[in-house]
């Protein structure tokens, strides 16, 4: 086995991890609602929400993974040393804000670490702007879509319902949540397993593994395992802040709050954006939170929430231009 296949394979096993640790900071989208509302216990639910993140392999696509893998960065400046350094600075911020229990986006550190690691090598010119335009778009329109479509949808819900009975709309709603967030679930594996393929399968294409960008079986199945093996190891400090800390979430709510994210999901999914799904479920949350009144939000939670979105590309790019530089001294 040479030295450089090696290290690919070392990347690819970085890259899964980084994606183990994308399904565990982000296990709290899936299921804080339905743990908040006690649906599901955590333990059922984090199975529930993996099950979903490991099926979405086999009907979600692949064309978010192409348009991370080709369609943001040159692929001749990518090298096996920017793709190690991008996924250094992704993992680092990821840790530092599950500790600190704020839910930002894993998918905004891969995209920031990515790019800072290929600037660090070859310039501003390893940017293709016409990739970023739509992700930078969608780092503002996501959380909207989800805030309009959930407060739509509770409003709209609430008026269908109204007449219902208290207890039989809990009842009902508390079985529809299983399918909201099995659904919001399969999005979200759909939506972030793909911008670790993407990554794995520019890797391969760069070290002349593979001649086109074309993502391979294996890398679909690992990715998506590795995302669900995440999710079942669950992200407490961040349940809390999502199920919590934002607003007090009913069943009828947490149905309206996943079905919103699913849906902005799977628009986005389809149209081949990597999106932040944290972005979308937080969104979706204070949309249906703003039905009953604009202070059922604790909107001083949200400000912090979104100081860290706005911090998240710029820092994990620095993190990784000093992980590139640091890693081309060593080997060199």
């Amino acid at each position: 086995m040479s030295t450089s296949f090696t290290f690919v394979v070392i990347i690819i096993l970085v890259a899964l991890t980084f994606d183990f640790l994308n399904g565990f900071h982000d296990a709290a989208n899936s299921i804080a609602t339905v743990v908040s509302t006690r649906v599901l216990s955590p333990q059922k639910a984090v199975l529930w929400a993996a099950f979903f993140n490991f099926v979405a392999a086999f009907v979600m696509g692949t064309a978010v993974a192409k348009t991370m893998g080709k369609g943001m960065i040159d692929l001749s400046v990518v090298t096996n040393e920017v793709i190690l350094a991008g996924l250094i600075g992704a993992i680092a911020w990821n840790l530092f804000t599950w500790y600190y229990g704020l839910p930002v986006s894993s998918s905004h550190a891969l995209i920031g670490g990515y790019a800072g690691a290929a600037v660090a090598k070859a310039g501003v010119g390893a940017i293709l702007l016409a990739g970023w335009t739509k992700t930078l778009i969608f780092i503002v329109l996501a959380p909207l879509m989800g805030l309009f479509v959930g407060f739509l949808l509770m409003v709209l819900v609430s008026w269908t319902f109204r007449r219902w009975h208290p207890f039989k709309l809990d009842q009902l709603f508390r079985r529809l949540q299983l399918v909201s967030a099995g659904l919001y679930s399969l999005g979200h594996g759909g939506n972030d397993a793909q911008k670790t393929m993407g990554i794995i399968t520019g890797l391969l294409v760069s070290g002349g593994y593979l001649k086109t960008f074309d993502v391979p079986l294996w890398v679909i199945l690992i990715s998506h395992a590795a995302i669900a093996l995440g999710t079942m190891f669950g992200g407490w400090r961040i349940v809390k802040t999502m199920g919590t800390k934002i607003t007090k979430l009913q069943p009828m709510g947490g149905f309206c709050a996943e079905t919103s994210g699913a849906i902005t999901l799977f628009v986005a999914t389809h149209l081949g954006i990597p999106v932040s799904t944290t972005h979308t479920i937080t969104g979706a949350i204070i949309g249906v939170g703003a039905t009953r009144r604009i202070s059922a939000v604790k909107w001083g939670v949200a400000g912090r929430i979104v100081w860290a979105w706005i911090l998240t590309i710029p820092l994990s790019a620095a993190v990784s231009a000093l992980s590139f530089f640091a890693i081309r001294a060593l080997l060199s």
